[in-house]
């Protein structure tokens, strides 16, 4: 069975809900799922406790706000639920490594010089690169204002796109010897704004002619619209024969795509694959050659 939907929509829940009180019980009620059930099932899918899910959350925002606004460090520690600012400072130092005032003042300053720097030169994002159809009319690049957890996500945005049909993928690729006869899982968060064709991630694997031994690009689950960060999966075999793996984030359309936190995991055999059968139904016989039906 997969509990990726039924995590889906609990995290959906959680973050429309940083700033209100959430416990393991409400949350598990929420699901549907006895606590302890539930608090299984989320750090299996996850990867964190639900708890420290929260508390992350919760910190990656007020470190924000903390940047983007001129709000007082108490009012901030109280919106997102800490008891004092003193708890608030402890949790943020654990994360951050630095109290909230100093990493307001020190970020803050550091925040301006490289907007500063890069308005006329482009950040460079290490590892990955640009394609698509139309990879002229996106841009991909670090946001330091939106994130997950840390300091900074990667974005992939239309900023031209003419023709409906038109798409783009952030991407790296690598070997993937490493992972020969086994089950692997890509995982990591996404957030989407104003997509109107649909984004996801995309895996697939190549054998040395380049041909596809297994794809997945999420469109039978397709993210469209906007949406709040979530948790999304891909999980492919890779046969013996494999050579290549790529994946990445795809955005086809007008829109644009955070992503987030991604790792790789070696999975057993009781979590599905997610691959999609792209070759279609070899038939028989050639049909309808007089084109009558």
């Amino acid at each position: 069975m997969s509990y990726s939907p039924i995590i889906q929509k609990t995290i959906e829940y959680i973050e429309t809900n940083l700033h209100e009180s959430l416990s393991l019980e409400s949350i598990a009620q929420f699901a549907g799922f006895s606590k302890y059930h539930y608090h299984r099932v989320f750090q299996k899918e996850a990867g964190v406790t639900v708890s420290e899910y929260i508390r992350y959350r919760r910190i990656a925002n007020a470190a924000n706000m903390l940047l983007y606004t001129d709000e007082k460090i108490i009012d901030i520690a109280f919106y997102y639920r800490f008891e004092t600012q003193e708890s608030f400072t402890r949790s943020f130092k654990k994360y951050y490594k630095l109290p909230p005032g100093q990493y307001r003042r020190i970020m803050g300053k550091l925040t301006l010089q490289r907007e500063e720097m890069t308005m006329n030169n482009e950040e460079v994002l290490k590892g990955w690169h640009l394609s698509g159809s139309h990879p002229f009319n996106y841009k991909m690049g670090i946001d330091r204002e939106i994130f997950h957890k840390g300091k900074g996500s990667g974005f992939l945005k239309a900023v031209k796109v003419e023709t409906h049909g038109e798409f783009a993928t952030m991407m790296q690729e690598f070997k993937a010897e490493k992972y020969l006869g086994k089950r692997l899982k890509l995982s990591g968060f996404l957030k989407s704004k104003a997509v109107d064709g649909f984004c996801g991630f995309w895996m697939r694997v190549d054998n040395t002619l380049g041909d596809v031994l297994q794809f997945d690009n999420m469109g039978n689950r397709p993210i469209t619209g906007d949406t709040e960060w979530n948790h999304y999966s891909i999980v492919l075999d890779i046969s013996e024969n494999s050579a290549v793996i790529c994946f990445g984030v795809l955005l086809s359309g007008k829109g644009q795509v955070w992503i987030d936190e991604l790792k790789f995991e070696e999975v057993d055999d009781n979590t599905p694959t997610t691959n999609l059968d792209f070759r279609g139904i070899l038939l028989d016989e050639p049909i309808n050659l007089s084109f009558e039906e």
